[in-house]
């Protein structure tokens, strides 16, 4: 498959489109793929919506956990839909391309969501932590205050940081080629469009990848409320350590395809398998609420 493009000529700015190559040079299969794509989308976004009617048109899931497990599943719903659906049309033409503008929107859409999902899978990390090992006490720490304000702090940060990341990524001036070696625009692929030094941009994405996605993570696995929930630590294990590998594994060992390979993991694989291991947990919480003592939340009973 071949694209009318522009020379690679330093000089020359990119001023109106990307070509988002993706998986062009899986020229055969892309029927195959726009329907391994187009299921596991649908099978997404009815797991989430599915989560998301339970918990609200059922009053005894009112509680923390399951507040957290609502905000989780309406992540992943707007998460995967930035860039699923685009990835599916450009499976079907030949022509991918998207604006400048399209494309520092999906970014800006993306790299929110993500972080958003990063800080609330550590204060879910911090519910389980408190129901474990302070029960007695659970109740006064995780009122439905202390949830939306863990909530809301997830989105303040995640809105904060990626605004500026993205509103500088996108000051930069872009020339050359203008072919990105990816299915959507992620940060390191745009950043590499880039004709000037974009080394203190390498070190903001290395400086949020530590202190929001490893730090995060590194706290989640040494909290006794994830030794006890392996299911748990299944998923933070796929979207923290694949976002990780892709944003601070070394240049010489990255290349379009391994790098698009792992971006599948966190952006379709992970928002599917979430509902199904999400629900395997609650099970094995169930099995276990008559070894705790009775609690409420608001009017709720809850089980630690």
């Amino acid at each position: 498959m071949t694209y009318s493009e522009r020379k690679p000529d330093e000089n020359q700015t990119i001023s109106d489109v990307f070509i988002l190559v993706g998986f062009s040079y899986l020229t055969r299969l892309q029927i195959l793929l726009f329907l391994v794509f187009l299921i596991t989308y649908l099978v997404t976004l009815v797991g989430n919506l599915l989560i998301i009617l339970l918990i609200k048109l059922n009053p005894s899931l009112h509680t923390p956990m399951y507040f957290f497990l609502l905000n989780l599943s309406f992540l992943e719903i707007c998460y995967t839909t930035s860039v699923v659906p685009q990835l599916l049309a450009h499976l079907l033409v030949e022509q991918k391309t998207i604006s400048i503008a399209g494309c520092a929107a999906q970014m800006y859409v993306f790299t929110i969501l993500g972080l958003t999902e990063c800080c609330l899978l550590a204060a879910m990390a911090y519910d389980r932590y408190i129901a474990i090992c302070k029960p007695l006490h659970y109740r006064t720490i995780m009122s439905f205050r202390a949830c939306a304000q863990l909530a809301a702090a997830s989105w303040t940060i995640g809105i904060l940081v990626e605004v500026a990341q993205t509103t500088w990524i996108f000051s930069l001036p872009f020339c050359g080629s203008n072919r990105i070696h990816h299915f959507f625009c992620d940060i390191p692929p745009v950043v590499k469009m880039a004709c000037t030094d974009t080394s203190k941009n390498e070190i903001v994405v290395l400086a949020v990848s530590v202190l929001f996605i490893m730090s995060p993570f590194l706290l989640i696995t040494l909290r006794k409320a994830f030794s006890t929930c392996s299911s748990h630590l299944m998923v933070v294990t796929l979207f923290y350590g694949t976002a990780l590998f892709t944003y601070l594994r070394p240049k010489s060992i990255s290349t379009p395809e391994s790098d698009q390979m792992i971006s599948l993991m966190y952006t379709v694989v992970t928002p599917m398998l979430n509902p199904i291991i999400y629900t395997l947990r609650n099970k094995e919480s169930v099995r276990k609420e008559n070894s705790f003592p009775l609690l409420t939340w608001g009017n709720q009973c809850i089980f630690p």
